[in-house]
């Protein structure tokens, strides 16, 4: 283990780190500005794809694995978030969202996931061309991509729909 943990670049604790600060900040009810409210899902998307690129390439059955599973992951997200938990503020350009340790499970999670794929390749090459494995991974990047985005794109349409009806001062949905 120890060696794992010597051979694992600086940047990858700073990841670690940026994810827990955001998660623990996600865990308190708050108000987002739209531009706060896609950083995470964007980093994660960003993480994602970066791993099935960097494993297996976006050629054969990775990046459809990706898509089915991110497919599968925003539509779950989607319909378990609960549009009238979010307050819309249009007037300020922001959301009031409550408080939830799941952001941070997710992406410690993903995170975990990638680091696990990645010393499993290092320790094993072969299984960059093992169908099952890469099946696997790239549908699990892709739920947890899927529900960053699902649950963003769903907060996104509250935010629109308060827009749509809302006069001057703004309005909560």
């Amino acid at each position: 283990m120890q060696q794992l943990f010597n051979h694992t670049p600086l940047y990858v604790w700073a990841i670690l780190g940026f994810l827990v600060y955001r998660g623990v900040l996600a865990s308190r009810a708050r108000e987002v500005t739209l531009r706060k409210l896609c950083i995470i899902p964007l980093v994660m998307l960003a993480l994602s794809l970066s791993g099935v690129r960097g494993s297996f390439g976006f050629d054969g059955v990775a990046p459809i694995a990706w898509a089915g599973g991110a497919l599968a992951g925003g539509l779950l997200a989607w319909s378990m978030t609960n549009p009238r938990k979010l307050v819309a503020h249009p007037d300020r350009g922001t959301m009031e969202l409550a408080g939830s340790w799941l952001p941070l499970a997710l992406m410690l999670a993903i995170f975990c996931m990638k680091y696990a794929v990645a010393v499993s390749l290092a320790m094993h090459p072969a299984y960059a061309h093992a169908t099952g494995f890469v099946l696997a991974v790239c549908l699990l990047y892709g739920v947890f991509s899927g529900i960053f985005l699902g649950g963003l794109l769903r907060t996104l349409a509250v935010y629109r729909a308060a827009q749509m009806t809302s006069g001057p001062q703004g309005a909560a949905v």
